[in-house]
């Protein structure tokens, strides 16, 4: 089991910056692949960042170029550094972990394989 807890989250103006982390805790030997999802007013679930079992971070066209995700094993936790941000980006954003040994995005957005945590708020004010 897997226990993934975010933080970070809040307003923000337009343009502006955000670091959201994810804390990690439990028994994560079997996660392939570790990433943020985020799930927007009116919109369906899509994922934002993704690091895979190689370590080598993959992004979504929506955090491509501003977005940055990263690991600190030492510390257990997973971060997503936004800049740049755009009414757009407004979601609840969720951290997410898989077990999935396929396709990263498959792993990550299915709840069949994997751990998500509760989401944080993100709103980006203009």
């Amino acid at each position: 089991q897997v226990q993934l807890v975010e933080s970070g989250g809040g307003s923000v103006q337009a343009g502006g910056s955000l670091r959201l982390s994810c804390a990690v805790s439990g028994d994560p030997h079997n996660i392939q692949s570790w990433g943020w999802l985020r799930l927007a007013p009116g919109k369906q679930l899509e994922g934002v960042a993704a690091l895979d079992s190689y370590g080598t971070p993959i992004y979504a066209g929506s955090g491509s170029g501003r977005f940055t995700i990263s690991k600190d094993n030492t510390k257990n936790t997973l971060y997503l550094q936004m800049n740049s941000l755009e009414l757009e980006d407004t979601a609840l954003y969720y951290c997410a972990a898989s077990v999935w040994m396929g396709e990263v995005w498959v792993g990550l957005l299915s709840p069949d394989f994997g751990y998500r945590g509760q989401g944080t708020q993100v709103t980006v004010l203009s």
